[in-house]
C-alpha cells in the first residue's frame, strides 16, 4: 500500500494510466479484435512524439519562457533535404542521416543566436526561426515526392519481435536522455539553471554555452524525427511537422515535467504520447469528427492534468 501511495505521487504515471484507460475503452468497444494491431500503431505512432518530446523536454526543463517552436519546421527541411539527398539510393542512407543531424546543428545554432545577440524571447525567436526554416523547405520540395531508399523504408515500418522499429529507436534515445539528466554533469546544469538562472551564474554553471547545447539537442532530435518520419510515410511533405508543434509541448507537460523549468520527466514523455495517440484513435472509433475531437482532446488533457495534481506537474 505505501510502495502505491508512493508510486501515485509521482506525476508521471497519472499519464500511463490515462494510457491504459483509453486503450482498455477502445478494445472493449471494438471487442478485442485490434487490440494487437492498436498496440503496434500506438507505439509507432507515439515514437515520432517522443523523439521530439525528448529535445523540447530538455527546452522546457531550462526555465519560464524556453521553448522551441521550430520544431515542425525542422523535421520538414530535415526530411526534404536528405531524401533528396539519399535519391531512393540505399548506399545513401548514412549521408542522408548525417546531413539530418547537420541541419538540426544549423538550426539549434540559429535559434539561439536569435535568443542571445537580438535579446529577444525564445518562443519569438524560434518562431521566427520556423519561417526562414520553412521557406527553406518549400523552396527545396518545389512540390516533388522523393521516395526513400527501399531498405530505410523497410527498417521504420518493420519491428523486431512485435516491437516497431521506430519504437525502438525512440527507447533508446530516452535512454540516452536519461542518462543525461539524471548520470552528467549536463543535467545537474540544465535543472539548476531551470531553477533560477541567475543563481546558476552565481555557481559559476556555463549559461550560455548550456543552453546553446540544449537548443541544438532539440533540433538535433527533431531533425532525426524528420528523417523517420519522411522515411515511414514514403515521402517529405511540408505538413508533415504540423501536428507536432502543440504535440511536443503537450506530451512535455502531461509527462510530468515542470512547466517552470527546473525538473523534468523523461518516463512521462512516453506515457502522455501513447495517451495523445490513443485518445485520438479512441474518439476516431467512436465516430466523432474533427471538430469534436479536438474538444475533447482538450478537455481530457485538462482532465489528465487536475487529476495530476491540479498545477503544473512536476517531479519525479
Amino acid at each position: 500500500m505505501i510502495a502505491l501511495r508512493a508510486l501515485g505521487r509521482k506525476p508521471w504515471i497519472w499519464s500511463f494510466v490515462a494510457a491504459i484507460l483509453v486503450w482498455i475503452i477502445t478494445v472493449l468497444f471494438t471487442g478485442g479484435a485490434s487490440s494487437v494491431g492498436l498496440s503496434q500503431a500506438a507505439l509507432t505512432f507515439a515514437a515520432f512524439s517522443v523523439i521530439v518530446g525528448i529535445g523540447q523536454m530538455f527546452v522546457i526543463t531550462l526555465g519560464p519562457g524556453n521553448i522551441d517552436l521550430s520544431v515542425p519546421a525542422t523535421m520538414t527541411l530535415a526530411g526534404t533535404i536528405a531524401l533528396k539527398l539519399m535519391n531512393v539510393e540505399d548506399s545513401m542512407i548514412v549521408p542522408g542521416l548525417l546531413v539530418s543531424i547537420l541541419i538540426g546543428l544549423g538550426i539549434g545554432v540559429g535559434n539561439y543566436a536569435l535568443i542571445k545577440l537580438l535579446r529577444i524571447p525564445p518562443i519569438i525567436a524560434t518562431l521566427s526561426m520556423s519561417f526562414i526554416i520553412q521557406s527553406a523547405a518549400i523552396w527545396s520540395n518545389r512540390g516533388l515526392r522523393i521516395k526513400p531508399p527501399e531498405q530505410l523504408a523497410d527498417f521504420t515500418t518493420s519491428g523486431v519481435l512485435g516491437i516497431p522499429n521506430i519504437a525502438l529507436v525512440a527507447l533508446l534515445l530516452s535512454a540516452l536522455a536519461w542518462l543525461l539528466l539524471e548520470k552528467t554533469i549536463y543535467g545537474r546544469w540544465i535543472s539548476a539553471i531551470g531553477q533560477s538562472m541567475f543563481a546558476a551564474r552565481m555557481a559559476g554553471i556555463p549559461v550560455d554555452g548550456t543552453r546553446l547545447a540544449t537548443y541544438v539537442l532539440c533540433a538535433v532530435l527533431a531533425s532525426i524525427c524528420g528523417y523517420l518520419l519522411a522515411s515511414f510515410s514514403g515521402g517529405a511533405a511540408l505538413n508533415m511537422g504540423a501536428e507536432y508543434l502543440l504535440m511536443s509541448i503537450a506530451v512535455v507537460i502531461i509527462g510530468g515535467t515542470a512547466v517552470a523549468g527546473g525538473d523534468s520527466n523523461v518516463p512521462g514523455i512516453w506515457g502522455a504520447s501513447l495517451f495523445m495517440f490513443l485518445v485520438v484513435s479512441m474518439l476516431n472509433t467512436y465516430g466523432f469528427g474533427a471538430g469534436p475531437r479536438l474538444i475533447l482532446t482538450g478537455f481530457i488533457i485538462i482532465a489528465v492534468i487536475l487529476v495530476a495534481g491540479g498545477r503544473p506537474v512536476g517531479g519525479r
